[in-house]
Formats: structure tokens, C-alpha cells, sequence
């Protein structure tokens, strides 16, 4: 838990702000707009908006996402897997202050390294001799990531392509032209069967934030070609480019940076593969021991 300690001091101060920000926003929401929520409460600068990890993910988003971590750990948000994040009843009653998130956040990294203690003791000999050669995989989602960006631009197209056929587009067509405005290809959605729309997606297989002037320049590209945008990219956004993909008066992008992009390739199934491990819960044998 290493990462989590040198983080904990940065990401604790959302504890509070993220119960909040589900709290008025009704309960529950997805990602993105619960983390949208506290930066507009907190009035959160573009510049720490804007700031972006080693491995090329937005830091704040990140930070959010392990205050989740652990206020899901204390009860307080559920553990759903479907990609939205939902107060328990707990959660609905409590308001958290800066010394009762460090409290929360110290009380848990001191059970995970019981855990990992007690794990240490009882792992095989074999894996930790591939953890101290270093033959342990490193974190799915960073190495997911650096895969991505060693793909030739027709290849991450053509993973594009599939996503998007996965996820529920019909005729999705790569147009791998040149001089096409950045326009990388075309598909529709069919929302029933009397509503569908079409959608222009780019594509950009980058190791940085894609800047507003990118969003305006694949809008006017589409040009009244389509109904709605996507820009799919293994890097970020900036805050600008966020604003600027969902401006009042002009058509919508979507925008799925990378975190997103591995969260849909892990939801469905695309080049990684689910594994199903145990661990041993400790409280539970405890009622039977008298």
C-alpha cells in the first residue's frame, strides 16, 4: 500500500467532498459527474485539473477514485462494479471533516498491512521469489495502457472500431482517408427501433492531454456531417477541452480518455481476461471460536 500512503494526504481531503457531492446530486451518479461535482463545489483550478500522472491518467480524477476506494472500505458508498458510485444509508447520514477522513484513511492502512503480513506469511515461496525478481505483472490497467500506445494509428483505429461495435454501434466504418479533417471513422447507434443517430469518432493514441483547440477543430470537421462526436484517446483531457466537448449551442462529443477506455475494454472483456481469486476473511471465523 506504498502508493496509497504517499497519496493519502492528497486524495483524503475528498472523503468529505465526494459524500457530499453524491448527496446533492441524489444519491448516486456516474464517475464523472460526481467528480465534475467537486471540483465546481470546491472551485478546483484548471491548473490541478489539468495535472497528469506518469502514466498519463488525470491526477485529480485518480484521487477521487481512491477516495471512493476507501470510503466504500468503511461502508459509507457501496461496492457496485457498474460504473456508478452510490451512498449507502450510512453514507446518506454522514459529513465527514479533514481529521475524520485521516482517521478513516490511517485505520485502514493499518488493516492492510495486518493483511499483508499475515499474507506474506502464508504466500508460497515461489511467488516470492517472482516478486523479488521482479516477475510479478505490474497493474493491469498501466500495462493495458502502454500496449495501447504501441499500436500503430490503423490499429488503434480498428481496436475503435471494435469498441464501438462491442458497445452497442451498428456499420461502423473506419475511413482511414487523409486530409479527412481528423474524422478516423463513422457509425450509428440505434437508440430503438424507430431512433437511431449517426456519430463521427477520432481517434488519438496520445500520451497527453488533448486541448480544447483539438475538440473545436473535430467539431467543425464534422461540419452538420452527424449528430454527435466521440474522441477516444489513451491520454486525458484537459478542463478547457471538457468545457469546450459539452459547450451549450453546438453539437455534443463525447470524450473517453483512457481510464474510461480500459474501464469499457475491462466491462467488456476486450483483451483482458477476468481471474477470480479468495481472500480469506478472518472476522467471519471469529463468531466460532468460542
Amino acid at each position: 500500500m506504498a502508493k496509497e500512503k504517499k497519496e493519502g494526504a492528497q486524495f483524503v481531503r475528498y472523503f468529505g467532498p465526494l459524500l457530499d457531492a453524491l448527496r446533492a446530486i441524489g444519491g448516486s451518479a456516474k464517475p464523472d459527474e460526481a467528480t465534475d461535482r467537486i471540483a465546481d463545489d470546491l472551485k478546483i483550478s484548471d491548473q490541478v485539473l489539468n495535472e497528469v500522472l506518469p502514466s498519463g491518467g488525470a491526477r485529480f480524477r485518480n484521487q477521487v477514485a481512491w477516495a471512493r476506494f476507501y470510503l466504500v472500505r468503511e461502508g459509507l458508498l457501496d461496492s457496485s462494479k457498474h460504473g456508478v458510485w452510490s451512498l449507502t444509508e450510512k453514507g446518506f447520514k454522514t459529513s465527514l471533516t479533514y481529521d475524520q477522513s485521516r482517521a478513516i484513511f490511517l485505520k485502514w492502512v493499518k488493516i492492510f498491512q495486518e493483511q499483508r503480513e499475515r499474507k506474506e506469511k502464508e504466500e508460497p515461496a515461489a511467488e516470492k521469489i517472482a516478486e523479488a525478481t521482479g516477475l510479478l505483472s505490474k497493474d493491469y490497467r498501466e500495462e493495458v495502457l502502454e500496449v495501447l500506445l504501441k499500436l500503430p494509428a490503423s490499429g488503434f483505429e480498428r481496436l475503435s472500431q471494435r469498441l464501438l461495435r462491442e458497445a452497442g454501434f451498428t456499420q461502423v466504418v473506419v475511413t482511414g482517408k487523409s486530409g479527412d479533417g481528423g474524422i478516423d471513422g463513422v457509425g450509428t447507434l440505434q437508440i430503438n427501433p424507430l431512433v437511431s443517430f449517426k456519430v463521427l469518432f477520432q481517434c488519438k493514441r496520445y500520451a497527453r492531454s488533448v486541448t480544447p483547440s483539438e475538440v473545436r477543430d473535430f467539431r467543425g470537421a464534422m461540419g452538420g456531417r452527424a449528430d454527435k462526436g466521440i474522441i477516444i484517446t489513451t491520454g486525458t483531457f484537459t478542463a478547457e477541452a471538457r468545457r469546450e466537448a459539452s459547450r451549450d449551442g453546438v453539437p455534443p462529443i463525447e470524450l473517453i480518455d483512457g481510464e474510461k477506455l480500459v474501464d469499457m475494454l475491462e466491462k467488456l472483456e476486450l483483451g483482458l481476461k477476468a481471474v477470480t481469486t479468495f481472500e480469506v476473511e478472518h472476522a467471519f471465523f471469529k463468531d466460532f471460536e468460542a
